[in-house]
C-alpha cells in the first residue's frame, strides 16, 4: 500500500540525514519505523540502538537541516516526485536490496519508473573511455531502445554519456541515477544531457533536492543501478573502476552480468577482461544482451561467415579437393590415396568438381583451376612435399 502522509514526510527528512546504502540505518527503518527515527533524530531523544556517541552527535546535527516540507516543494517546482516504498510506482526489484535499500527516491521525469525498469538494462562503463568503448556502447543503447528496452546508467562522462546520447539519438528510454540531487547537474559539462534526459527519460537519486556528490555516494549509487535492472554490461572498465561494482552488485542480487572484451592490450579493457573469466557473458550486440535478459525464445541470430561454394561440397568430395597439391597435377591414383577413397570414386568426384569449376583435367592428371587455388578457404589443396 502507498506511503501515507506522515512516513512520507519522515522518509523525505531522514533522506538529508542518513547516506545512501546504510544498512545500520536500514535496521533501524525495518525495527522502528521511519516516523520514530525522524522523531528521535529531531527531538534528541534516546539515541538510536548502536550508535556511537560521535556518530550520534554527527547524526543529530544533520537532523538540524530537515524541512521535508520545504524539499518536496522544491522538487514539484522542479516536476520531482517522491516515491516510497509501497507506493504504486516504487520498483519492487529494490526491495531486494534488503536493509541497504533507498529510503526512498526523487525522481524527476514524466514516464513512471516501475514499468520503465520492468524491461530495463544497464550500460555502464569508464569514465576516462576510448573512442572504441564510446561508439560501442552509443550503439548497444541505440539498438538496444529500438527493440524496447530501457536503457539505465549514471549520467557520468565516459561510456555513461555515451550510453544516454545513444538511446536518446534513437528516440528510445533512458534513465540515468545521479548521485546527487536530481535538480542538480553533474557534472556540469553534461548539463544539456541531464536537460533532455529529464524531458525525455527520467532521473532519478536517493538525495534531496541541492545535495551534492561524493566519492562514495557514486559507488552506493551503482547498487541501485544494478538492483533497479535485469542486467548490466559493462563496455571497458580499468581493473580499479567503479563500473565494476555495479556489475558485481547485480551478481550478488542474481541479476544478468555482461561485458563487451576489448583488445587484450587495452588497460581500459582490463576489468571488463576480469569479469568474464569471473563468469560474465560476453556479449557483442544487442540481440545477444537480448536473448539473455529478455523472454525465452528472443534469440540472437546465429554468427557465421558467408557461405562459400567449398561449404556446399559433401565431405567426400571436399576430401578429394584438399588432396589436390597447390601448383602441379597428379594422378587419380595419388589423390585417391590422399583422399583415402577408391580410384573409381576419386575419379567421379574430380569430374564432379570439374563441373563446378575447382579443378581440370591436363592429361592423366588433375589440377586446381587458378580460380580455386586463389581464393582463400577453398579447393587450395595440399602442399606439394
Amino acid at each position: 500500500m502507498s506511503a501515507d502522509h506522515e512516513e512520507r514526510l519522515a522518509r523525505a527528512a531522514l533522506t538529508r540525514v542518513l547516506e545512501p546504502g546504510d544498512e545500520r540505518a536500514g535496521r533501524w527503518l525495518a525495527e522502528l519505523g521511519p516516523m520514530e527515527v525522524a522523531r528521535r533524530l529531531a527531538e534528541g531523544g534516546e539515541p538510536l540502538p548502536g550508535a556511537s556517541p560521535r556518530r550520534w552527535a554527527g547524526l543529530r546535527s544533520r537532523a538540524e537541516r530537515m524541512r521535508p516540507e520545504r524539499d518536496l516543494a522544491t522538487a514539484r517546482d522542479t516536476g520531482t516526485r517522491f516515491l516510497c516504498p509501497g507506493d504504486g510506482e516504487w520498483p519492487a526489484q529494490l526491495d531486494d536490496l534488503g536493509l541497504a535499500r533507498p529510503l526512498g527516491l526523487w525522481v524527476r521525469g514524466h514516464p513512471g519508473l516501475r514499468i520503465w525498469a520492468l524491461r530495463s538494462v544497464a550500460v555502464v562503463g569508464a569514465r576516462a573511455c576510448t573512442e572504441y568503448g564510446a561508439h560501442t556502447a552509443a550503439r548497444l543503447a541505440a539498438d538496444l531502445a529500438e527493440r524496447g528496452w530501457v536503457v539505465v546508467s549514471g549520467g557520468a562522462y565516459g561510456i555513461d554519456g555515451a550510453a544516454h546520447r545513444g538511446a536518446l539519438a534513437a528516440s528510445g528510454a533512458t534513465v540515468a541515477v545521479l548521485a546527487c540531487g536530481v535538480d542538480r547537474p553533474y557534472p556540469q559539462g553534461h548539463r544539456a544531457l541531464i536537460g533532455r534526459i529529464a524531458e525525455q527519460g527520467l532521473l532519478v537519486g536517493e538525495l534531496p533536492p541541492g545535495e551534492h556528490p561524493t566519492a562514495s555516494r557514486f559507488i552506493l549509487r551503482n547498487r541501485v543501478i544494478a538492483a533497479l535492472t535485469r542486467g548490466t554490461v559493462v563496455v571497458e572498465a580499468a581493473h580499479r573502476s567503479g563500473a565494476l561494482a555495479t556489475v558485481r552488485s547485480a551478481a550478488r542480487l542474481g541479476r544478468f552480468t555482461m561485458g563487451v572484451p576489448g583488445p587484450v592490450s587495452s588497460a581500459q579493457s582490463a576489468g571488463v577482461h576480469e569479469l568474464l573469466r569471473e563468469g560474465a557473458v560476453l556479449v557483442t550486440d544487442a540481440a545477444e544482451i537480448v536473448e539473455l535478459v529478455g523472454e525465452i525464445g528472443q534469440l540472437a541470430p546465429r554468427r557465421q561467415g558467408p557461405v562459400l561454394p567449398r561449404d556446399l561440397l559433401s565431405t567426400a568430395t571436399a576430401r578429394v579437393l584438399a588432396a589436390l597439391p597447390a601448383g602441379s597435377a597428379v594422378g587419380a591414383r595419388e589423390i585417391a590415396r590422399e583422399a583415402a577413397t577408391t580410384e573409381d570414386d576419386a575419379i567421379g568426384r574430380l569430374y564432379e568438381l570439374h563441373s563446378l569449376g575447382f579443378v581440370e583435367r591436363h592429361g592423366d592428371g588433375w589440377q586446381l583451376t587458378r580460380q580455386a587455388g586463389n581464393t582463400p578457404g577453398r579447393g587450395q589443396g595440399r602442399s606439394p612435399n
